[in-house]
């Protein structure tokens, strides 16, 4: 499983301010994969993301375009619904004959919520 931490953009600026003064070391997770909040990653994973990730891992779509008529969403919104779960590491694009294949790479995600701190971290499998 990889880690990520949930981090809100203002506190990740000032530990990255910190750090560059030289103020504290740079965390040992630095420059790795993070979210804003619970709630952000929660706004990603919808229903309809949902239904789209076991699309892609039980049919194996050959191309975005096959992923499209598979799922019944337009092209536009579709490319940029894999763009955002490509950024967050949960699908692949290979190339592959002059084709995006998407493929996911997660099966699991575990949220460890602090409720005393906003020390969450998130764990992806």
């Amino acid at each position: 499983m990889s880690e990520h931490r949930i981090i809100s953009h203002n506190a990740l600026r000032d530990e990255m301010m910190a750090v560059a003064r030289g103020e504290t070391p740079a965390p040992g997770d630095a420059g790795g994969q993070s979210f804003e909040s619970v709630e952000a990653l929660m706004r990603l994973l919808t229903p309809e993301n949902r239904k789209l990730l076991a699309l892609i891992r039980d049919r194996k779509p050959r191309s975005i375009a096959e992923l499209a008529s598979m799922s019944g969403r337009a092209a536009p919104n579709l490319t940029r619904t894999l763009a955002k779960l490509v950024a967050v590491g949960f699908v692949r694009m290979e190339d592959q004959a002059k084709r995006k294949v998407p493929t996911v790479v997660v099966s699991r995600l575990r949220v460890d919520i602090d409720p005393f701190s906003q020390n969450d971290r998130l764990e992806i499998a």
